[in-house]
């Protein structure tokens, strides 16, 4: 047995307490390998995808295409690579090129890959985030943003978003995730930063 199935809490079952736009509150009972049982509240969200597109401008400098907008839950504004949820039936590469085309008007013009999944906060929350990396981009229309949403694209060099995640108007967690998979591959690859 797995060392970690020792830790392996058994679900009895599932209620709802709300249902939401963007997300459920479920109460989960679950009992413990030593026979405890506890309730837990747990939030159902569905999945993320994070499109990280990344090119070179005319001198061969590395950019990013991001996006900056207010955040309702920080009451801030934050600069963000192109992200939403996946929808129904939907697969999160589709999700995420949907969105890299909704948010900003570019699609891919080269590789598209997943470089990374996680957990975004596996405390409390059900759902996943996947990242996939963009090379290469082409501007084909305007933005088609949802009704609520209003977001300014930027270029901005990869330099300064590495030096900058995490701080001030790079704050959002999920984007400080995306870049370490994408310094993570960035490093095996070896071309993508300069």
């Amino acid at each position: 047995m797995d060392s970690s199935e020792k830790l392996r809490w058994r679900t009895l079952g599932r209620k709802s307490l709300f249902k939401g736009p963007i997300f459920d509150l479920l109460s989960v009972e679950r009992e413990a390998p030593d026979g405890r049982v506890a309730s837990f509240i747990e939030v159902d969200a569905p999945q993320w995808a994070t499109v990280i597109p990344w090119y070179r401008d005319k001198e061969g400098v590395p950019h990013f295409i991001m996006v900056k907008q207010y955040r309702h839950g920080s009451d801030r504004v934050t600069i963000e690579f192109p992200a939403g949820t996946v929808d129904p039936g939907e697969s999160p590469l589709k999700a995420a090129l949907r969105e890299l085309r909704e948010e900003t008007g570019y699609i891919p013009t080269g590789a598209v890959r997943e470089i990374g999944e996680v957990s975004p906060n596996p405390a409390f929350m059900n759902n996943r985030v996947s990242f996939f990396l963009v090379e290469g981009v082409e501007k084909i229309g305007d933005q088609q943003l949802d009704p609520n949403e209003q977001l300014d694209i930027l270029k901005i060099e990869v330099s300064e978003v590495v030096d900058s995640m995490g701080l001030g108007l790079y704050d959002n967690g999920i984007m400080m995730i995306a870049l370490a998979y994408f310094m993570r591959y960035a490093r095996q690859r070896g071309d993508l930063l300069e």
